[in-house]
């Protein structure tokens, strides 16, 4: 698990460094965010012979800024963490994101990065495991998703819909805030 936590991370610091650095030849400033998230993430593990609950609710959080390259085009980073229910324990990632501004406070942008999803097996195969079992899986995820402002530049709705390695379906909405 460290060798994907340190890959992750030095993702991040890149995804960070590059827009930053097209920012400040641009003359554009960083626009960072925070803000809640709350969704649905079915795994796809579908199976005729046993009976697998392989979905579950999400709630969390996201972060990251983003840095205007022109006028309507963006580059930017987040990092989301979310806990879960029945089959997921826990999840969490960072992903690079491109895309354009629709409007003052409005954006549509695709995304690409890492996610690890920490599973609940025991809920998953509704059985008993033995303790040790390894259950923690990471991937690429890529997705899409918009920010809708709500009223000024300071608050927008956010809504994404993901996919970890093209195995699993994500969906999420919150509200972020912007500084």
């Amino acid at each position: 698990m460290r060798t994907p936590l340190i890959a992750a991370s030095s993702a991040f610091a890149a995804a960070l460094v590059i827009p930053t650095a097209a920012s400040a030849q641009d003359g554009g400033t960083a626009e960072p965010f925070v803000g809640l998230s709350a969704g649905y993430h079915d795994l796809g593990v579908d199976d005729d012979t046993f009976d697998v609950d392989d979905s579950g609710a999400i709630f969390g959080v996201v972060a990251g800024v983003d840095f205007p390259v022109t006028e309507k085009l963006f580059v930017g980073a987040e990092a989301n963490y979310h806990f879960g229910t029945d089959a997921i324990d826990n999840e969490y990632g960072i992903a690079a994101r491109l895309g354009i501004r629709t409007s003052e406070n409005s954006k549509i942008y695709l995304r690409g990065g890492y996610q690890e999803v920490d599973l609940d097996l025991e809920a998953i195969l509704d059985a008993e495991l033995p303790e040790g079992l390894p259950d923690s899986e990471g991937d690429y995820i890529v997705g899409v998703g918009g920010e809708f402002g709500l009223g000024g530049r300071n608050a927008a709705v956010r809504v994404g819909v993901d996919t970890i390695s093209f195995d699993s379906l994500r969906a999420t909405a919150g509200v972020v805030f912007n500084f």
